[in-house]
């Protein structure tokens, strides 16, 4: 696959919601093109367990590392930074993770760490059910699920939110277990927590292959405000 898949031009949508007050973040609707939307979905890689992972070209197909390379290039990064307040944002290095499904320990409210400058979301599920269960809240509280700044992101095919690190960038998500993909940008503060964050990703998904199903039963019954601070 040679064909542009992420137009960063599609931010300019005039349904895009781009805020800056209590902090910096933007809510992007139709983002994929409906024709690679199959090829995505074959080319997503499978995990043995739920959470967010490193990307590994090998586990993906082409599809996949192509939109992951457009997502983690110059342009993007450019078109995301200037909605966010950091034309430059394409000089930090970028961390890419990806997420096949969930438990509901998940989605606790948080800023995001301090080695985070920015952070971007593109969901790439074909149908979500009918609840808020799973569905992305900006917040004001770090305390609260319902203290949402404005309307919730279904993780659905194309949608994609973005949103600047600071001490109040509160976010999270309603108990959900079950498929919810999703590649996940960090522009990082620099290379050492790069690599700082790629060890304990490899790190984390050994330990959930190993103990998956503790994992699922330890926060099988999270409280819906539940939170940590990064």
């Amino acid at each position: 696959m040679t064909r542009q898949i992420l137009d960063p031009a599609g931010l300019d949508r005039p349904d895009t919601e781009v805020r800056s007050q209590p902090f910096h973040y933007l809510i992007a609707h139709g983002q994929l093109p409906e024709s690679v939307r199959t090829e995505l979905d074959r080319d997503f890689p499978v995990y043995r367990s739920a959470g967010f992972f490193p990307y590994v070209a090998e586990e993906c197909g082409p599809s996949i590392r192509r939109l992951v390379e457009e997502l983690s290039g110059p342009d993007f990064a450019r078109a995301i930074g200037s909605r966010l307040g950091l034309p430059a944002l394409g000089s930090y290095p970028t961390l890419v993770t990806l997420c096949k499904s969930l438990n509901r320990r998940h989605g606790t409210i948080h800023t995001d760490s301090r080695s985070k400058i920015v952070t971007a979301l593109l969901y790439l599920n074909p149908e979500w059910p009918d609840t808020s269960d799973g569905c992305l809240r900006f917040l004001s509280a770090i305390d609260n699920i319902d203290a949402s700044l404005g309307a919730e992101v279904k993780p659905l095919y194309g949608e994609l939110a973005a949103f600047r690190r600071s001490d109040n960038s509160f976010h999270g998500h309603l108990p959900f277990e079950g498929e919810r993909r999703v590649i996940q940008v960090a522009w990082l503060v620099d290379n050492a927590a790069l690599e700082r964050k790629s060890q304990r990703g490899r790190t984390t998904q050994w330990l959930k292959n190993l103990f998956g199903r503790l994992d699922r039963r330890v926060g099988a019954g999270r409280d819906r405000n539940a939170s940590h601070r990064d």
